[in-house]
């Protein structure tokens, strides 16, 4: 059984609950923690959409500093992998996944919404990656996927500052996609994620990996990973199901297969 997270699953939606009062803060065992539900989350044909959740108070502050204040280079160097890992194993994730911010998303935190496909934000959230403050660099993603989201230039601001983003300039720069009342950041996660449900399921994990590996390619291979991608989902019954409800004028009802 997890101490600080835990997977709930209900009408198809798998909620990743971190619970590590008061900051969630990522030490080793909350990584682990993580990197289960993840993976549990992925392989459950029940899930069919993800929503990562720190609660109504905070996301996650970033990473347990007190542990890793001691640790030595050889120390660090065999857990950096395995903390980009953890946090990566969201990204992998075949599914829909959106990540439901309140309060900070920090450090290892903001690395953990950046894995996710989509970010959903309170009003008053604040998010960032502070570690220049501390002497170091974002170690778990993010000075990749924030790059690749915002640009070069804006991560390297965010990056090599440290400074904290509000929720309107982070909506701004592309950082998040929706803004919120702090009240209502899972239901409109609940709200982002519902027409994923009931959809082609195969469809959707070839889009996000057509879309995801395509960004570590050249132009020419993502089209030919795009191809193939697209040839391989005329072997699943949703591409029937599909065709054959928009010949006969009707709904369709797909099952994921």
């Amino acid at each position: 059984m997890s101490e600080f997270v835990r997977l709930e699953t209900r009408d198809g939606i798998g909620t990743i609950r971190l619970d590590r009062p008061p900051m969630n803060a990522l030490n080793t065992q909350v990584q682990e923690e993580l990197r289960a539900a993840a993976t549990a989350a992925a392989a459950d044909p029940q899930v069919r959409a993800v929503i990562v959740y720190g609660g109504e108070k905070v996301f996650a502050a970033g990473a347990d500093i007190k542990e890793m204040a001691d640790m030595s280079y050889v120390d660090m160097s065999e857990r950096a992998a395995e903390l980009s890992g953890a946090l990566g194993a969201f990204a992998r994730i075949g599914k829909p996944v959106v990540a439901a911010i309140t309060g900070y998303a920090l450090g290892g935190g903001c690395e953990l919404a950046l894995a996710c496909d989509w970010r959903v934000v309170a009003e008053d959230a604040k998010l960032g990656q502070p570690e220049i403050k501390l002497g170091v660099i974002p170690g778990a993603g993010g000075t990749q996927r924030l790059a690749r989201l915002v640009g070069p230039a804006r991560a390297k601001d965010l990056v090599m500052t440290g400074r904290m983003v509000d929720a309107q300039e982070a909506l701004r720069i592309g950082l998040v996609d929706r803004v919120v009342p702090s009240a209502e950041v899972y239901a409109a996660a609940v709200e982002l994620v519902t027409p994923f449900l009931t959809g082609p399921a195969q469809a959707l994990r070839a889009a996000k990996l057509a879309v995801d590996g395509g960004l570590e390619m050249d132009l020419a291979s993502g089209l030919a990973w795009e191809s193939q991608l697209f040839a391989g989902l005329f072997a699943t019954d949703d591409r029937r199901e599909g065709m054959a409800a928009f010949v006969e004028k009707r709904r369709p009802d797909f099952t994921g297969r």
